[in-house]
């Protein structure tokens, strides 16, 4: 079994929130948000800092984000992947000279496996100027584990060895990738981060927020997860305007979905509805006046996405916020077929986006407080299928902000080889770094102690470190 503490706490979440609610009697004011009703988080936080996870669904193609530069290994990618002459047959390799503009160079001397040298799409020009200047990392092939992984232990089927379930799923890495629990899971990591956090946010609703629609990365047990749009708060139009040409109608229908009940169930739904309605007041009030001279694509929806988020980190002060966990994301990554038309397009969408954001934290004085890191399903094959590539496990990922130790690449580089002991067939490589450490990496800069580390990732014990080094 992939980690049999998530069900538990899963299990004694609903108990908990169940406990409250009857604790609070049926007529009791349920304006309350019901994710203080839970035990005071050990976090207390006086300055401010921030976690922003972009994550890309489909999974994302590794070998076309982050590529061999280096002309042995990058010569081992072409014949891999059919190099620019076989383009018209299907081949999926980049061509070095598209890759002389995002080179990368690292800040401090750096010996990766076989030399290897690495720039980035054509189309992440922003993220490798962010790179070459410290200001963003790379985290060399991360994926879900349970425990540290050989190919001879993958291969033996041992239980001794266990592995994520369902392997090679969107739907289930989605989830194992956000919350360390398969499809169904309640709680993310981000979540959890977040419980602790409570105490430190002057509103509790603010502490973790999708910009995305329902995430389960921003669910935690004590903590609600906040969707907000790129426009800002999220209104119940029939409440506050027109029902059938009436105002009154309209009024009676506010009261109808607000107003106390006896019923148990219903209300919880009606104080669910008044919370969102009273946050709607205090958020958009909050952002009216913030105003940003960064410029952000708005026909991007990604770059529209991060900056309400950072529109949200301007108004901290009047929302009371010290400690934030964020979630985003795109989606176009499941690229079976048609890569080298999809994947360009998805890059430079990333590409505007990030750069946007950085430069907003930068404005806003905050780029040392505020660190954004990818995530995915997973990555993909290095073999190519005829036009694209099919689901992989192991992947790179960036890191980016000011308190990040950029211009340098972290964890092991796999080899460019399809029969290497570092990828499980065609290139799909065996993950050398788990998400839990990445995550605690990430958990000790916003301030978990190594006691609440291991609460939040139950696995994060089995590994050798719980600080991949990359956060200042």
């Amino acid at each position: 079994m992939y980690n049999n503490r998530i069900p538990d706490l899963t299990r004694r979440a609903v108990m908990k929130r169940a406990a409250a609610i009857a604790g609070l009697g049926a007529a009791a004011p349920m304006a309350l948000n019901l994710a203080s009703v839970g035990e005071a988080a050990a976090m207390d936080a006086t300055d401010y800092k921030a976690i922003v996870c972009c994550f890309f669904y489909g999974g994302n193609d590794y070998a076309n984000t982050v590529i061999p530069y280096d002309l042995p290994n990058y010569d081992l990618y072409s014949a891999i992947r059919g190099g620019a002459a076989d383009r018209k047959r299907g081949g999926v390799a980049l061509g070095h000279d598209e890759l002389d503009g995002t080179a990368l160079t690292t800040l401090a001397p750096q010996t990766l496996t076989n030399d290897i040298r690495y720039a980035l799409a054509p189309e992440l020009t922003g993220v490798a100027s962010l790179f070459n200047s410290g200001k963003a990392a790379v985290q060399l092939n991360v994926g879900p584990l349970v425990v540290p992984l050989t190919l001879a232990q993958y291969e033996s089927g041992s239980k001794a060895y266990p592995l994520p379930p369902k392997l090679f799923s969107h739907n289930d890495q989605q989830s194992i990738w956000q919350s360390l629990g398969s499809e169904g899971a309640t709680v993310g990591w981000g979540g959890r981060m977040g419980d602790l956090a409570l105490s430190s946010n002057g509103q509790s609703l603010m502490t973790c927020i999708s910009a995305s629609g329902n995430a389960v990365f921003v669910s935690g047990d004590n903590t609600l997860q906040y969707q907000i749009s790129p426009d800002g708060a999220i209104p119940i139009w029939p409440a506050k305007g027109w029902v059938f040409g009436s105002a009154e109608a309209s009024h009676l229908l506010h009261d109808l979905i607000t107003e106390p009940r006896a019923h148990v169930m219903e209300n919880a739904f009606n104080a669910v509805t008044r919370r969102s309605i009273d946050m709607e007041t205090i958020v958009n009030a909050a952002l009216d006046p913030i105003t940003l001279t960064t410029a952000f694509d708005q026909t991007n929806y990604l770059a529209r996405q991060l900056q309400v988020v950072a529109r949200l980190i301007a108004a901290r002060g009047a929302l009371g916020s010290k400690r934030q966990v964020f979630f985003v994301s795109m989606g176009g990554f499941d690229n079976h077929d048609g890569l080298m038309t999809e994947h360009p397009g998805l890059m430079a969408t990333f590409n505007s986006a990030v750069t946007s954001f950085y430069n907003a934290t930068v404005e806003l004085g905050v780029a040392n407080k505020v660190t954004t890191f990818t995530a995915s399903d997973f990555g993909r094959t290095l073999a190519y299928n005829g036009d694209g590539s099919d689901h992989g496990w192991g992947s790179h990922h960036f890191v980016i902000g000011g308190a990040v130790k950029g211009g340098q690449f972290y964890g092991t580089a796999p080899h460019i080889s399809l029969e290497t002991d570092d990828q499980v067939g065609q290139g799909r490589l065996l993950p050398s770094t788990s998400v839990d450490q990445m995550a605690s990496t990430l958990g000790k800069w916003f301030g978990l102690t190594g006691a609440e580390l291991t609460a939040v990732l139950p696995n994060i014990g089995r590994f050798t470190t719980n600080n991949l080094g990359f956060m200042a």
